[in-house]
């Protein structure tokens, strides 16, 4: 088959983890180092040319300047942790709901109902399928106006195609020309949510990892 490319904690304060981070982090030592090493110099500059006292001030100002900048970014790193945390629990009444993505789909020989957009230009479509692997397994014609498509996972011969991981894609044509690939959507069921990276993202069915941001629509999942 030809390759396709898809087109497609528990609660915890801000302070302990600056404090953390704090405990861990060099600054603190290098400062005091480095008032050490500028009151050495201070000490051993040539008294017939000694430093400008300006030049003192600088060299501090920079230091700290770079001290107080780390301590900010610890901060906002803080502060984006614990936002994940709160988009975690927000999302977790989602467990057990359906959503609807353009993400891989689980197939286990029901029929999936697709939804996508075709160009109004186009005058044929093609519904493309690849397995987990990225080869085209199938292509199925259909109507570009329509936007909604049921894939029932069929051979030829009416048998049920292995079940596993699909994605989907829209080819469409335009007088026989090819137009660019479009997004399929579908809906999968939330089976866990969780962060990664600090961003809280929803485990579908069959282990597909998708961030909550790329949902378009959400439902009741199916009883």
């Amino acid at each position: 088959m030809e390759p396709l490319s898809a087109p497609f904690a528990a609660t915890t304060s801000a302070q302990p983890g600056i404090a953390a981070r704090e405990a861990e982090s060099p600054l603190s030592g290098d400062f005091e180092t480095f008032l050490v090493m500028l009151t050495t110099q201070m000490k051993n500059q040539d008294p017939l040319n000694p430093m400008e006292s300006s030049d003192f001030a600088v060299q501090l100002a920079t230091f700290s300047g770079v001290e107080q900048q780390v301590r900010s970014n610890d901060l906002l790193a803080d502060l984006g942790e614990q936002f994940g945390v709160m988009n975690l629990g927000q999302l977790a009444g989602w467990v057990g709901m359906e959503v609807r993505s353009a993400a891989p789909q689980s197939f286990a020989g029901q029929p999936l109902d697709l939804f996508m957009s075709v160009p109004a230009t186009a005058d044929r479509a093609e519904l493309v399928v690849s397995d987990t692997y990225g080869r085209v397994v199938q292509r199925q014609d259909f109507d570009p106006s329509a936007g909604t498509v049921t894939w029932a996972g069929v051979v030829e011969g009416g048998s049920a195609m292995p079940s596993g991981l699909y994605s989907f894609a829209v080819q469409p044509y335009a007088e026989g020309a090819p137009l660019s690939l479009q997004a399929v959507e579908a809906f999968s069921r939330v089976t866990e949510v969780r962060t990664e990276g600090g961003q809280a993202v929803l485990v579908l069915e069959g282990g597909v990892i998708q961030p909550a941001d790329a949902i378009t629509a959400l439902r009741e999942g199916a009883s």
